[in-house]
Order: C-alpha cells, then sequence, then structure tokens
C-alpha cells in the first residue's frame, strides 16, 4: 500500500457494517492508508460495532453512524455528523446496495423501485452531500460500486432490475467524473464479479455454485479483499490520473 496521506482526511463508505462485506474489508484497508473513517450503514449497531474494530485495529478515530442511503434527510444527517467529528472527507465510497435474483417476468414494481432506491439514489444521494465539499478543497476520490452484472446483462445472481440498477451507476460514475474533471476530484467505479460475502455466500450453492466456478480463469470467487485493495489504490493520492474509469475484479469471468 502507498504510504500515508499527508494530510489527514476521512472515508465514507456507506453499508460496512456487514462483517463479511466488501465495505468493511475497504474501511480496513483505508484505514490502513491513513485515513479516518467514517462507516454509514442503516444497521447502527453494525456502524458503530465496525468502527470501533476499524479503530481498535489500525489506531484512527472511526466513527459509525445509522444512515437510511435512500432518505435525503437521513443522508444529509450523517454526512453532517461525520463532518462534525472527523477530518475533513476525502475519499467516498458508495458500497450500498442489494440484490435479487427475481426473473424479469417475474419483479414486482415496488421490488424495482427498491433495487433502484438503493443502489442508484442512495450513489446520488451520498455523492451530491459530500462532492462539493471535495471540491472546495480541492481533492476527492469516489469509488462507486457496480457489478460484472451490468456488463454482461445478468445471468449470474442479481436479475434484470439489478443488472439495470449497477449500469446506471456506471453512467453516473462517467458523467460525474466528466464534470468533476480537473477540480482534484476523481469518480472511479468498480464491477466485482462473484465474491464470497455475507450477501452471495449462500445463494449460490452445490452445482450451480460448481458451475459458475468453472467459468472463472482465476478458479475461485473472489474475497471482499480482492475488491477492498482496488479500491484503496483509487483512493490514494497517487491515482489522480485514474477518472471515469470502471475497474472489473471478476477473476477474468467477464473479459471484454
Amino acid at each position: 500500500m502507498p504510504a500515508s496521506p499527508a494530510v489527514v482526511r476521512t472515508a465514507v463508505v456507506t453499508g460496512a457494517g456487514s462483517q463479511r462485506g466488501i465495505g468493511r474489508a475497504t474501511a480496513h484497508r483505508l484505514a490502513a492508508a491513513g485515513y479516518e473513517i467514517a462507516v454509514l450503514d442503516l444497521d447502527e449497531a453494525a456502524a458503530k460495532e465496525a468502527a470501533a474494530e476499524i479503530a481498535e485495529r489500525h489506531g484512527v478515530r472511526a466513527l459509525g453512524v445509522r444512515c437510511d442511503v435512500t432518505d435525503r434527510a437521513s443522508v444529509d444527517s450523517a454526512v453532517t455528523g461525520v463532518e462534525g467529528a472527523l477530518a475533513p472527507i476525502g475519499a467516498l465510497v458508495n458500497n450500498a446496495g442489494i440484490t435479487d435474483p427475481s426473473r424479469f417476468l417475474d419483479i414486482e414494481p415496488h421490488v424495482w423501485r427498491k433495487i433502484f432506491a438503493v443502489n442508484v439514489d442512495g450513489t446520488y444521494h451520498v455523492t451530491q452531500r459530500i462532492a462539493g465539499g471535495m471540491v472546495e478543497r480541492g481533492f476527492g476520490r469516489i469509488v462507486n460500486l457496480s457489478s460484472v452484472s451490468a456488463q454482461r446483462g445478468g445471468g449470474v445472481f442479481g436479475g434484470s432490475h439489478y443488472s439495470a440498477a449497477k449500469g446506471a451507476v456506471l453512467g453516473l460514475t462517467r458523467a460525474v467524473a466528466r464534470e468533476l474533471g480537473g477540480t482534484g476530484v476523481t469518480v472511479n467505479a468498480v464491477a466485482p464479479g462473484l465474491i464470497d460475502t455475507d450477501i452471495t455466500g449462500g445463494a449460490l450453492v452445490g452445482e450451480q455454485r460448481a458451475s459458475v466456478l468453472s467459468t472463472i480463469p482465476a478458479g475461485r470467487a473472489g474475497s471482499a479483499d480482492d475488491v477492498a485493495v482496488t479500491i484503496a489504490f483509487l483512493c490514494t493520492p497517487e491515482a489522480e490520473y485514474l477518472t471515469g474509469t470502471t475497474v472489473d475484479i471478476n477473476g477474468g469471468s467477464h473479459i471484454h
């Protein structure tokens, strides 16, 4: 990992309460790189537990805050709390997301809206609340979580509504990167493939899991840390020439 940033900054990671999730692994990586950490999660107890774990392990200040990323007022309240307690925000990882395996003809409208509310609206709400301050300070690293499903058109675990939402995240990433170009703020996305987390760990088992793994040249599912190490790099000062990009983290399962 590159050396800690010369200026102490805070990294906000949404949805980092899950013990085996990409968000928590990313928060640990960013703390190891010298960032103070704000864990925003719908589960307040999990957010606080994650923050305590991170602070103890890495010796940095960390704060766990309840936040519903689909609710504008909740986002504003959470970020205001972070701004008052920790160093200026220098990195944002929009990790909060949900998935659903329903086939297209079976998707109910309320399920469609929920998938978009968390994955797309949540990314919009948190990014818009934080990006302005980054622009004012002349430094920011924003990383959005998309998915291999957005690139290959589903067929992994999430249904068409998940693929569509994660595709929207890619479009938003590129557009905001273009708009914020020249301000010192970069905006990138990562597109994980099959990753062993609390969400997907039990979703694929037996022959179905073996079938999916047989299509991955790396020969295994990814780990949360496989994704976290890439996100952490994108949040370094050294990654200043990378913006509007999508980094595939799928073990070669979707080469394009």
